[in-house]
């Protein structure tokens, strides 16, 4: 599985069973977010069985923005079972959160 699209009733199961989680905040109408998408989708696949890789659109699970205050997007966010560790504000090379990612393990 590349990218998981997460709704808000199921996202704390999922980030709890997560040894690791990173999580995009984003939203159609955004065009870093559009930038970004690829850059998840690669990441997926290459972190795929070692990492959870989620998105969540900020217009359909406010909640979920309001929760970890999510201002501007895109915003990903780390989790390392549950628990944020880390955050990158903007479309950053997939390097940029590799690099949280790999220090993370």
């Amino acid at each position: 599985m590349a990218v998981r699209h997460v709704k808000t009733e199921e996202f704390d199961g999922l980030m709890e069973a997560a040894p690791l989680a990173m999580v995009d905040f984003w939203a159609s109408w955004c065009g870093p977010c559009q930038m970004l998408g690829p850059v998840m989708e690669s990441l997926g696949e290459q972190y795929d069985g070692k990492v959870l890789v989620a998105k969540v659109n900020v217009d359909e699970e406010p909640a979920l923005a309001r929760r970890f205050g999510v201002m501007n997007i895109p915003t990903v966010v780390f989790l390392k079972q549950g628990e944020e560790f880390g955050r990158k504000t903007g479309a950053f090379p997939a390097e940029v959160f590799a690099e949280v990612l790999d220090k993370a393990q």
